[in-house]
């Protein structure tokens, strides 16, 4: 029996009670592979994304393990309620219009306190500002660097369309214009490096694709490494007590753990290894987080259909945005049918050996959406599911 077949027989015992469509978190591969995001950072403390996780059990349980240390957010909304459920410590990885949220968070202290938000232009804290009615606490705030590489005096550009500020007088000059603000102070500077976290660089019958995407990266991490470095100088002569710099993404874990300016990484996806974390050459994980749909037809021979299974991530749409068919190995979709939002065909030999009401296990493409499926998470530890918790959709949270 393969591993992935053991794994099937693991969940399929665990679920035996169990109606899908349905959501499960495998622990020991979670445990594992939070263990080695903490080995790849090397003695950074690594800030989970909670985007990656949406349940606030699981992030509990990483935050919990030697090597974590505080939240990153990705909105204000999001942001406040974890401060209020007890989270200390939270970065808010994006710029935020939410008027109503920026005035909470001006008028009590504990959530100014536990909160930090992101500016990467001087008009979002006239926004900021417009919005704290009565509310007069000090607003901590974190600067975004644009992390992309730039060609031809910017012409090209390989990275995510991020933050404005690239160069370190760009950043130097936000952090005076807050340290000059009554009501801000400047606490820290992140810069997410998509192009090399987010980006696999051993793609699948694609030598030449993957050799260039190994080139750039390398290209852009030495390029990067001196300029953030560049920037936190910089912002440090204006703001001396910055506390943190924040780097990095499951992707790039050690290599930006590795740079001295660099205090702290980020990384979420690592924990569930969804199928966008299969392409790399400099680690591995295992996959931790699995949603099932049932077999409801069997059209034909070589042929099944499960209901639903239509669940596809966000980024520019392509085959790698969505979910695989996982176990048991060998199903693939129809190419004229694909994934469906209500109705699935498989094909493939092992529909041969599937009953109606039999579960067919999936990976979804993208970490934490696939909690914007499922109210709840059956946690799996060997074959029997010990705890069933709520997604930040089962608490009746969508933030965005």
């Amino acid at each position: 029996m393969t591993a992935r077949a053991a794994d099937r027989a693991r969940y399929d015992r665990a679920t035996a009670h169990l109606d899908a469509p349905l959501a499960l978190v495998d622990l020991d591969a979670f445990d594992a592979n939070a263990e080695d995001l903490v080995r790849r950072a090397g003695g950074k403390p690594i800030r989970v994304a909670s985007k990656s996780v949406r349940c606030r059990t699981l992030l509990e349980r990483v935050l919990a393990k030697d090597g974590f240390a505080g939240i990153m957010s990705f909105t204000l909304a999001e942001s406040l309620w974890l401060a209020r459920s007890g989270f200390d410590d939270i970065l808010l990885a994006y710029p935020s219009a939410d008027r109503t949220a920026f005035a909470e968070l001006a008028a009590d202290p504990k959530l100014a306190a536990a909160v930090t938000v992101m500016v990467d232009d001087v008009s979002q804290l006239d926004l900021i500002d417009g919005a704290r009615g009565e509310g007069r606490e000090v607003i901590r705030v974190c600067l975004e660097l644009d992390t992309a590489l730039k060609f031809l005096g910017g012409r090209v550009r390989v990275g995510a369309l991020r933050s404005p500020l690239h160069s370190p007088a760009q950043v130097a000059d936000v952090a005076r214009a807050v340290a000059r603000r009554p009501g801000f102070k400047v606490v820290g500077i992140m810069a997410y490096e998509g192009h090399i976290a987010g980006v696999g660089d051993a793609v699948a019958g694609r030598p030449f694709r993957s050799r260039a995407i190994r080139l750039m990266q390398a290209t852009a991490r030495r390029e990067l490494a001196e300029r953030r470095a560049a920037v936190v100088r910089a912002v440090r002569a204006v703001v001396p007590d910055l506390e943190y710099v924040n780097g990095g993404g499951t992707g790039s874990v050690q290599h930006t753990a590795a740079e001295d300016a660099v205090t702290e990484i980020a990384a979420g996806s690592g924990l569930y290894v969804p199928r966008l974390f299969d392409n790399y050459t400099s680690f591995s994980g295992r996959p931790a987080a699995l949603f099932a749909q049932p077999v409801v037809r069997r059209p034909g021979v070589g042929i099944v259909t499960v209901l639903g299974g239509g669940y596809p991530a966000s980024g520019a749409a392509g085959p790698d945005r969505l979910p695989v068919p996982y176990l048991p190995e060998g199903l693939r979709y129809d190419p004229q049918e694909g994934p469906g939002e209500v109705q699935t065909p498989l094909l493939g030999s092992p529909a041969d050996d599937l009953l109606i009401g039999d579960k067919v296990w999936f990976r979804h493409a993208k970490a934490g959406e696939l909690c914007e499926r499922f109210d709840v998470l059956h946690l799996v530890e060997g074959d029997t599911v010990t705890a069933t918790v709520p997604t930040y959709r089962g608490e009746g949270q969508t933030f965005l």
